[in-house]
């Protein structure tokens, strides 16, 4: 197996890391919003953190996978 073989990923693994990645952002967006929408600030704070986990979730798989291309 050459290098370049060795860095690609397999298509059923690809398409995990590609839905995982759609996830994260459906999440990232969904909490953000829903921080907006908050009007008890420790609520909206739980919020804004878990919005910034799946936006930190979503930037590590699309480095990942960038990485394996």
């Amino acid at each position: 197996m050459d290098a370049t073989a060795s860095k690609q990923l397999e298509a059923n693994n690809l398409k995990v890391i590609k839905d995982e990645i759609g996830y994260e952002l459906l999440m990232n967006k969904k909490f953000y919003q829903y921080g907006q929408y908050c009007t008890d600030g420790n609520l909206k704070q739980l919020c804004t953190e878990a919005s910034n986990v799946h936006k930190n979730n979503f930037n590590s798989l699309k480095t990942y996978l960038d990485s394996h291309q």
